[in-house]
């Protein structure tokens, strides 16, 4: 059982997850470098051990283990990303986040917790970025009203959670919601932290290639209240 947000979430039960971590854990085992897992360790600030696998191989052994298993249900994914996540080495992350990039489109809202838990256990950008535009992103683009979820995530002091509040419209293009993507980013204007102001600009960037002028538009009007990080992010696709 696991917390997240104030649930309990349970690990359901999956004869397809079974398969998959049986086979994950082995292959992954088989190949670790601890030599390398030490250098990507520090690299990623010591936010969790790792194995040693670069990517390259790590994909090539994951395509290994998936290799003849069947398309997932939500229930699955639910399985096999919260037992990835509840095992150490970073490389069983990144496992679950490409999984759930693969088949996001299988999930219904009713797995955002499940994506909420993902994004505030062992929290950094290498797995929070890549579940926020992918995964949270599509979760909110197939039931718009997640969108109260997201206006509840940008205020929260949690920041990987406002981080993926800010971040999950990147993929959208001229789907974005951009009043509240111009809401989300004044919201947090202010904040200290290097990540949130970095995904403001980021978020902004990114819009600019649908709607540059919306975006010099919000950014002559309100690019005062921005930090300079957040500014010089969000003009690079401007003229």
């Amino acid at each position: 059982m696991m917390v997240t947000g104030g649930r309990t979430i349970g690990v359901p039960h999956s004869v397809l997850a079974d398969t998959v971590l049986e086979r994950l854990t082995a292959a992954y085992a088989t190949a670790a470098d601890s030599g390398r897992a030490a250098a990507m360790r520090a690299y990623m600030k010591d936010v969790a051990p790792f194995l040693g696998l670069p990517t390259p191989e790590r994909r090539a052994l994951s395509r290994t283990v998936l290799a003849g298993t069947p398309r997932p249900d939500e229930t699955d994914c639910t399985a096999i990303a919260l037992r990835c996540w509840a095992l150490p080495e970073r490389e069983y992350h990144y496992f679950a986040v490409d999984y759930l990039r693969r088949h996001a489109g299988r999930c219904t809202s009713g797995f955002l917790p499940v994506a909420r838990h993902l994004v505030t256990t062992v929290p950094w950008w290498d797995t929070v970025d890549l579940l926020a535009a992918h995964v949270v992103g599509a979760l909110v683009a197939a039931d718009p009203r997640l969108r109260a979820e997201m206006d509840a995530w940008i205020a929260d002091d949690d920041l990987w959670l406002a981080r993926t509040a800010l971040l999950h419209q990147l993929r959208h293009k001229e789907r974005t919601d951009a009043d509240r993507l111009f809401a989300y980013c004044l919201r947090q204007a202010g904040h200290p932290d290097f990540f949130i102001r970095k995904a403001i600009g980021w978020a902004l960037r990114e819009y600019a290639k649908t709607a540059p002028e919306a975006v010099r538009t919000f950014l002559d009007h309100e690019g005062r209240r921005l930090s300079p990080l957040s500014l010089r992010e969000a003009t690079k696709n401007l003229p």
